[in-house]
């Protein structure tokens, strides 16, 4: 039996990539590597950023960005959505400023982050740590793996795999995965 890409569906298709995003998952690889925000992480952080001054939401993904080194960048559809709740729950103010909304926080957030001082310090801290890891590692090792989805992808594409040739991939991939786990 030969092989093709068609053979290994959606997996040779999004080797490496992002489907199906989550709060997590915006973090390229982030979260294989363990999770940088648990549940309701990312919502303090959002109204510790607004709290040191009011940002559109654009400028809290950029700022959720630089405080990872660029490792994880929330969708719109994270952000926006939590914007909201922080509104809704009496935590942030909206004003409009030409024709964009701007997040503030309220007297209430602010309160709210104090009592949770050390929760939000924590938090910081593990983000500043993650971000500090994964910029010194992460160009080459990206590089790296980006070397391997190509050459996989082509390999693919090129079609006519045989079960030999296929055999032989997958032992060099497992051998090399190997020597990565005893380094």
């Amino acid at each position: 039996m030969t092989y093709d890409h068609r053979h290994f569906g959606r997996w040779a298709r999004g080797f490496g990539g992002r489907h199906g995003r989550s709060e997590h998952e915006g973090m390229r690889g982030a979260a294989r590597r363990g999770r940088i925000f648990d549940q309701g992480d990312l919502r303090l952080v959002m109204l510790a950023l607004i709290a040191e001054h009011p940002r559109h939401g654009y400028d809290v993904i950029k700022a959720l960005e630089e405080m990872t080194g660029g490792e994880y960048s929330p969708s719109p559809g994270i952000v926006y959505p939590t914007l909201t709740l922080l509104q809704e729950q009496g935590l942030a103010d909206v004003v409009e400023a030409d024709g964009k909304k701007l997040y503030g926080a309220t007297d209430a957030g602010r309160a709210a982050l104090e009592a949770d001082k050390p929760a939000v310090d924590a938090i910081f801290a593990r983000v500043a740590e993650f971000a500090a890891r994964s910029s010194s590692v992460a160009p080459r090792m990206l590089r790296a793996m980006e070397n391997l989805r190509t050459a996989l992808r082509l390999k693919l594409a090129q079609g006519g795999l045989t079960e030999d040739r296929l055999a032989a991939i997958v032992k060099t991939i497992d051998d090399a995965a190997a020597a990565i786990e005893r380094t």
